[in-house]
């Protein structure tokens, strides 16, 4: 077995044995990706840090408390959870004794302006019926479709999808196989080679929005999303998504690691050191404002990663090639966000709504291509509370809707100005769908493409860092261990394979199993 075969079947297995215990490691940042990556290490026998900027651990999933209410800042959809299963499991722990996930039906209502409403389920009769509704020449068409996205989904994700590519062979290796699935094409011209009716084409073509893409450049390969909605269903943790990085917290810290908040990470140097567990002689000096400097071995990044070549490394000289580098990538959207409750309960609403704007292919156009907001909009709301209640007062509702909106190296707006308008224009809207809805709200709070930037480091504002299309993907996308900063690993949404709660969570696992072969943290084949 030659040494890239034998590395890509121990890290498709995760497999390694426990590190020195002299090893150590800091994760930046404790958004999913970067918790996933501090407990994996910390299980690894690493002994973590995990530095976190804010008052509380989340990163992208923050939680806020207004009035009573509980609103997630997001993420709040929970796909594939045997990828969260497996980093409890690793550690020898059950993620139930830790936290419930309660299933979502329908996984997502749908609405267009002309009427048409579609419940997307995840059992094949139920959507078939939906279909039928709608238009019955494409039943055959979609059973089409989900078939190709079956073969996409076992390629692109059970087998790729932890899986760094670090070699241009490693792209060639797999090429054929994403040439025989048309990889070069579409999400949504892939939709349309099957169905016809352009309500059902938007309907199984949004998926990319949840991860920053737009349907009509990001590859087929992430209609893969479809079939592991299809396998696993859509889930939400009782308590809110902010109960989930709770729970995964409490592994981490059960494990022995050591979560430090309202820590942000001002700097990292790169200096000489003669520890014999690091096999590049390479230290890494981490200064904080609570601490002074300490030293590690392994550094994850679940930072931006613009902001961490950029900012955290910015006194080593090939942090700079990175950074350029970045700079001339695509980005993904940004989002305008609002988060409101309401006096009152709703009927006849779902968990998450689609909410489809009178135009579909050109308000994607000014999303991505644009300079400017659009006078329309297509809305995703979030109502937890139909799920759990306990996030709202008795007889309130919790919500929170966004809007895609370009980013702001797109369009450089005065956000702070904007958002109290923009705002009433999407409550505006939304009163179409939960009429008397601006008298019922009792509180109210937005987060911009601003704040992106100024809270969360991220690049532009940009919601979902670089964008998930095929020339910024596997290999073409940032690396998962820098190529030119030995220690330095990245975890998250801007390296492979991409944005979305499994794709941070593979993240962190491919990312970790290189940290183990790095550092000879591996078990025998």
């Amino acid at each position: 077995m030659n040494q890239t075969m034998y590395e890509n079947k121990m890290l498709r297995a995760g497999i390694f044995d426990i590190a020195e215990p002299s090893l150590r490691g800091a994760v930046i940042g404790s958004g999913f990706g970067g918790l996933a990556s501090a407990i994996r290490l910390q299980a690894m026998g690493i002994q973590t840090v995990c530095f976190e900027a804010r008052d509380q651990a989340g990163g992208r999933a923050y939680v806020y408390h207004d009035d009573g209410f509980t609103f997630d800042a997001g993420p709040t959809v929970i796909t594939a959870p045997n990828c969260l299963e497996e980093l409890f499991t690793l550690a020898g722990r059950k993620m139930s004794d830790y936290v419930t996930l309660l299933p979502v039906s329908p996984l997502y209502r749908l609405h267009w302006t002309d009427g048409v409403s579609f419940d997307y389920v995840a059992d094949e009769a139920g959507i078939v019926e939906q279909i039928r509704r709608i238009n019955p020449r494409d039943v055959d068409g979609y059973l089409k479709f989900a078939d190709y996205t079956r073969r996409v989904f076992q390629k692109g994700y059970e087998e790729l999808g932890a899986t760094p590519f670090l070699r241009f062979t490693d792209m060639l290796r797999v090429t054929p196989e994403l040439l025989r699935l048309r990889a070069d094409r579409s999400v949504y011209a892939t939709v349309s080679r099957f169905m016809k009716d352009e309500h059902l084409r938007q309907a199984f073509s949004f998926h990319p929005l949840l991860v920053g893409g737009n349907p009509m450049s990001t590859s087929s390969i992430y209609t893969l999303i479809h079939w592991i909605e299809r396998q696993w269903g859509v889930f939400f943790p009782k308590g809110g998504t902010g109960a989930l990085v709770q729970a995964m917290v409490k592994l981490f810290q059960d494990l022995g690691g050591e979560l430090r908040l309202n820590s942000p990470v001002q700097n990292i140097q790169l200096t000489s050191t003669d520890s014999r567990v690091n096999p590049n002689k390479i230290s890494h000096l981490i200064t904080t404002e609570a601490r002074s400097q300490e030293c590690f071995d392994v550094v994850v990044s679940n930072a931006d990663i613009h902001h961490t070549y950029s900012r955290l490394y910015a006194g080593v000289p090939s942090a700079r090639h990175e950074q350029r580098k970045l700079e001339r990538s695509e980005w993904s959207m940004s989002l305008f966000v609002m988060y409101f409750g309401t006096d009152r309960r709703y009927q006849n609403v779902a968990h998450h709504t689609i909410l489809f704007g009178p135009r579909f292919k050109g308000l994607l156009k000014d999303i991505f291509s644009g300079h400017g907001l659009a006078d329309d909009f297509s809305l995703y709301l979030h109502a937890p509370t139909v799920t759990d209640s306990s996030l709202a007062p008795e007889g309130c509702e919790a919500f929170y809707v966004l809007s895609p909106v370009p980013h702001l190296g797109r369009a450089d707006l005065d956000w702070n100005s904007l958002s109290q308008t923009y705002g009433d224009a999407i409550l505006s809207k939304l009163e179409d769908y939960l009429p008397g809805l601006r008298q019922s709200i009792v509180t109210r709070r937005h987060f911009t493409p601003q704040e992106f930037k100024s809270e969360l480091h991220a690049y532009h504002g940009s919601a979902f860092s670089v964008a998930p299309k095929l020339t910024q993907s596997a290999y073409f996308r940032p690396h998962n261990r820098s190529d030119r900063i030995p220690g330095l690993y990245i975890a998250g949404a801007g390296t492979h394979p991409g944005a979305g709660v499994p794709g941070v969570i593979n993240s962190a696992k491919a990312t970790c199993n290189l940290v183990a072969l790095d550092y000879g943290v591996l078990a025998n084949a």
